[in-house]
């Protein structure tokens, strides 16, 4: 049964403009070690924060939640399976409430252009809402 979706649109250049600001006091507040890793050996490596936030936002957005509701942004992670398709990997608080709610799926779709990055999340549950 599906819990919930989520979906965010983020602005490559807001992004951008965030990271050349506050560079790694923003980038540690808000990605893993190892979205940035990932996003720093990129070419244009705002694209994949973008798409990175986006996800994050989406997540939220599929618990009907929001910034600063509980759950810290470090703990929502994009990684790539081995075949290179993103999924998300949940920690702390977010693990928690998916544990909560019997969340047994969670899919995630990214995609950007040369200015939009958007994702979205879909949860299911084995419970019935």
């Amino acid at each position: 049964m599906i819990f919930g979706t989520g979906i965010d649109l983020v602005e490559i250049d807001r992004i951008e403009k965030i990271i050349q600001k506050w560079n790694i006091r923003f980038l540690n507040m808000v990605y893993s070690p190892y979205e940035i890793c990932y996003c720093s050996n990129k070419a244009f490596p705002a694209i994949h924060y973008a798409a990175r936030f986006a996800a994050k936002e989406s997540f939220l957005k599929s618990l009907g939640m929001g910034l600063g509701m509980g759950i810290r942004l470090k703990d929502i992670e994009v990684k790539n399976n081995e075949h290179g398709k993103p999924i998300l990997h949940l920690n702390g608080r977010a693990r928690t409430i998916l544990d909560d709610h019997g969340i047994t799926s969670v899919h995630l779709s990214l995609s950007h252009t040369s200015k939009q990055a958007g994702a979205v999340v879909i949860l299911e549950s084995s419970h019935s809402n």
